[in-house]
């Protein structure tokens, strides 16, 4: 599959087959990710796979809050939501987030190396690291579409990302940007409709 139509079949999914993804499927996607640019060519990202299910629920239960439809609701609401596609992802994104990353085949962790606070950038470069680090972690994403594979993003709150941190053991002067979760699809996995972007509306030549 060329670049182009794993792009097109890339899709994100929340509901997932009781099937792990092998260590050969693994390393294939992670080389993959280390084929994207960096800012400063060292490309300091590392992984932790969490494969083992029991030290994966330990994980999920100390860092995210299950929440239902209504609660969901609730909270697009809160956040004055509007757009009734955007709405309907959330809605029925947000009681998935423990399921998700649970149920994955695989649920890897990307840690990158950031020299400065992270959330507090004194300039636009500061955050070179962290954009070099998604450039990553898109290679990695279509990659595994190209393999038949899977899944979801989910950046941590903050409280959530320290924890996940200390209990992963990531060393001092490294941050974590999302979890990756990637698997095969249920046989009924519902996706979201997704907001039809016409390109051509979004091209302004010379100047907006």
């Amino acid at each position: 599959m060329d670049v182009y139509g794993a792009m097109a079949k890339r899709k994100t999914i929340r509901d997932f087959e009781h099937r792990e993804i092998g260590m050969d499927v693994v390393r294939k996607l992670l080389d993959a990710g280390f084929k994207a640019p960096s800012h400063n060519h060292l490309r300091e990202w590392h992984f932790i796979v969490l494969q083992d299910r029991s030290k994966r629920k330990a994980l999920l239960e100390q860092t995210i809050a299950s929440r239902n439809k209504a609660e969901a609701t609730k909270i697009v609401d809160a956040w004055r939501m509007t757009d009734e596609e955007q709405r309907e992802m959330y809605i029925d994104a947000i009681p998935k987030q423990f399921s998700m990353l649970m149920e994955a085949g695989c649920l890897i962790i990307p840690c990158f190396r950031q020299q400065t606070p992270l959330l507090r950038p004194e300039a636009l470069s500061s955050l070179n690291a962290f954009a070099s680090m998604w450039c990553c972690i898109e290679n990695i994403i279509v990659a595994a579409a190209a393999e038949g594979v899977f899944g979801v993003t989910r950046i941590p709150f903050e409280d959530e990302r320290e924890t996940m941190k200390h209990l992963l053991g990531v060393p001092e002067g490294y941050e974590i940007p999302c979890a990756i979760a990637l698997g095969y699809p249920k046989q009924a996995a519902e996706r979201t409709a997704q907001k039809a972007i016409h390109v051509d509306e979004r091209i302004h030549a010379n100047a907006w």
